[in-house]
């Protein structure tokens, strides 16, 4: 009986949790009707997306040269190796790129948007905005949801082709020629490949997002529910990134 109580009080919260996240999606949509005012949404694209450009061109650039380091002498040994550039950037464009960006922005991005909202909640300065009759969600998650929506898809453009140049690196290091790379690029990559990526980027900038927002507007009260909520962020983030992503593969590029 210990057992199945355990079981059944881990799924009811989990039920609650994503619950609370599709009520707070559906909550934040019906706010989108009106547009939101554009200094703050700029204002969250300037935070979120630009202040996290740095991290992301550096952990694609090194995904890139790993990629090509890991693959390159197989390749060469088959006699394949004209076949690298083409097969590195649809890795880059297809997963490697709005997944690992998405983590990236999850990590940085998501705690971010708790830290901020869970200690306006514990100084009571969201009950101020009700107060003053300013809808929390209007004012709070509509423009980190359209920043995060535009945003991330920017990070992943700029990400696929910085993975690809760390694969071009290191495929010249094994004298795989310029234009053989470029030759590849153009004779097995089709745009459907960057614009499945682009898809899944939006998807993952709004559960971002959401799951930020949520845990940021019900955390605990003091410096321990700050930390709490923002853990919790990150980790829910990262397991919805990895869920989605398998689902969102199997019905774009099945």
């Amino acid at each position: 009986m210990f057992i199945l109580e355990a079981v059944g009080s881990f799924v009811l919260r989990i039920l609650e949790t994503w619950g609370g996240f599709i009520i707070l999606l559906f909550q934040t949509l019906k706010q989108c009707k009106r547009i939101p005012r554009m200094r703050y949404v700029l204002q969250q694209m300037a935070h979120l997306g630009v202040d996290t450009l740095p991290i992301v061109m550096l952990t694609m650039l090194f995904t890139g040269m790993v990629v090509t380091l890991q693959t390159v002498t197989e390749f060469i040994k088959f006699g394949a190796q004209s076949t690298i550039g083409g097969v590195v950037t649809i890795a880059v464009g297809r997963e490697l790129g709005p997944v690992l960006v998405g983590v990236v922005a999850a990590g940085r991005v998501g705690a971010a948007i708790t830290a901020e909202l869970s200690t306006m909640k514990v100084t009571e300065q969201i009950d101020a905005l009700e107060v003053m009759a300013t809808n929390p969600i209007r004012y709070l998650v509509v423009p980190r949801l359209i920043a995060c929506m535009v945003m991330l898809p920017l990070l992943v453009v700029f990400g696929d082709v910085i993975g690809s140049f760390g694969g071009w690196v290191i495929a010249n290091y094994y004298d795989v020629s310029s234009f053989m790379y470029m030759q590849s690029i153009n004779s097995f990559v089709v745009i459907h490949d960057f614009t499945g990526g682009l898809i899944k980027a939006v998807v993952f900038g709004s559960i971002i997002a959401i799951i930020g927002c949520y845990y940021g507007l019900n955390a605990g009260n003091g410096a321990e529910g700050v930390g709490k909520a923002a853990t919790k962020s990150v980790v829910d983030a990262i397991m919805a990134i990895f869920f989605f992503n398998c689902f969102l593969s199997l019905l774009l590029y099945r």
